[in-house]
């Protein structure tokens, strides 16, 4: 067994196209392979030099034999390499990152490439015909809302486990709204600033009018405000009582994300500089009927892992399947409340007084089975060019049973944006600390 640390050294994203959107008629190899490639090129490493490829995916239905050998060839990996998809639900992005990584420390592979994939759009309708049917009508079940969004072990909808957790984390409906439009807001500001540009690869999607290049997130609702937001009529349970809406769950997307892995003396041994260098990671089970709290004690099983304390952390990044769900990590951990001068709305900070970056995950979540790769690039991004955050914390509510949790530490950063509820940034303290990605 290799106890070296493993290093990210390159990672990118597509943008976050909306269901039957601008990605909606590619194929997963089409949607994931361009960005294979692109972190292959930006790591500097030749296809035929990558030792295995593993690509969380969940969606398989009549996607073909093995999704991720499909995008794997499709990107110029040659046949000997092997390629598999892992299947953690929401967690397999972040997953097939840890399984590169022990991979690697086990010594099967030298560089890795993981990610995740998703295309909600192509999700088929299915029909149980194998046996026919003797009488009577028969219905189509949809593959996305069965093997995506519902929950096995109590057959209802992820929205209704985001009621159960704002019902047991007393979080109410407005402040959900509130949470969900600083998120909208704070993604509006940061593609304005052109903030994801480095980490986005342009897909180019055929039509009848020629190639169409899409580079931009589609799902952010630009000029999202709490006046329309609080109009939203609840979805999952429609009396009274509901708090879920679609403005304050995140969306049903396509996308695709990628990372290189390899040993820090194989980076050396390249003169690729490390984007991140990953120092552990944690898995929990707990009752599915709240899945979204699943974070709470992961995150604090990798932090003792890596000897940390959660109030060393200088920065959160939260996944948000639902504003309840991250509403409900941030209360549990004890992270500040506290209002905003300007505008008498609560927010939330780090103890330490950190913000968060500078995008939250409404808008950009879910392609369910991407998105912890995605969350990975997004704060390395952010990390890269900024001044005290040394130390990250990635994890990925997962719909059944485990949420992921995989600690990054960014080498030498330069810079760090810390976004406040202004949408104007501030400089953070000079001393190292750590940052903490949810």
């Amino acid at each position: 067994m290799n106890t070296e640390p493993v290093v990210i050294v390159s990672a990118a994203r597509t943008p976050i196209g909306c269901l039957s959107g601008a990605l909606s008629t590619l194929t997963l190899s089409d949607l994931c392979s361009p960005v294979i490639k692109d972190v292959l090129k930006r790591a500097e490493v030749k296809p035929n030099e990558v030792s295995e490829v593993i690509i969380g995916h969940v969606l398989t239905a009549g996607q073909g034999q093995n999704p991720a050998r499909q995008a794997s060839v499709a990107a110029g990996i040659p046949y000997s390499v092997p390629a598999w998809s892992c299947q953690m639900v929401c967690g397999s992005g972040l997953k097939a990152v840890c399984l590169g990584a022990q991979s690697i420390q086990a010594g099967e592979s030298s560089v890795v490439v993981a990610g995740g994939m998703e295309s909600m759009s192509r999700a088929p309708h299915t029909l149980q015909m194998r046996a026919g049917v003797k009488m009577g009508d028969v219905s189509l079940q949809d593959s996305m809302v069965a093997d995506g969004l519902t929950d096995a072990f109590h057959s209802y909808h992820m929205g209704i486990t985001a009621e159960n957790v704002a019902k047991q984390w007393a979080i109410s409906r407005e402040q959900q709204d509130v949470f969900a439009v600083s998120s909208q807001n704070k993604t509006e500001a940061a593609q304005k600033a052109g903030h994801f540009d480095q980490e986005i690869v342009p897909i180019t999607v055929p039509s009848r009018k020629g190639p169409v290049e899409v580079k931009l997130d589609e799902f952010p609702r630009h000029g999202s405000n709490i006046a329309s937001m609080s109009k939203l009529r609840p979805c999952f349970v429609k009396d009274s009582s509901g708090t879920v809406t679609a403005g304050n769950a995140s969306g049903i997307n396509d996308g695709a994300a990628a990372t290189v892995l390899m040993s820090q003396s194989e980076a050396a041994r390249r003169g690729v500089k490390p984007m991140a260098k990953i120092v552990s990671w944690a898995q929990v089970g707990l009752d599915p009927s709240v899945m979204g709290t699943g974070p709470i004690p992961a995150i604090r099983k990798a932090v003792e892992k890596a000897g940390w304390q959660l109030d060393q952390v200088d920065l959160y990044e939260i996944n948000e399947a639902f504003a309840a769900q991250s509403l409900a990590v941030i209360k549990e951990l004890g992270l500040k409340e506290d209002k905003d001068i300007n505008t008498n709305r609560t927010k939330y900070s780090i103890p330490t007084s950190c913000c968060f970056c500078d995008a939250f995950k409404v808008p950009l979540e879910n392609p369910p089975h991407c998105h912890g790769s995605t969350i990975h690039k997004v704060l390395q991004t952010h990390i890269i060019n900024a001044p005290s955050g040394q130390y990250n914390i990635s994890s990925s509510c997962q719909n059944f049973l485990n949420p992921l949790f995989g600690d990054v530490r960014f080498p030498k950063p330069n810079r760090i944006h810390k976004l406040t509820s202004k949408y104007s940034y501030k400089e953070p303290r000079a001393e190292r600390r750590w940052n903490l990605t949810i």
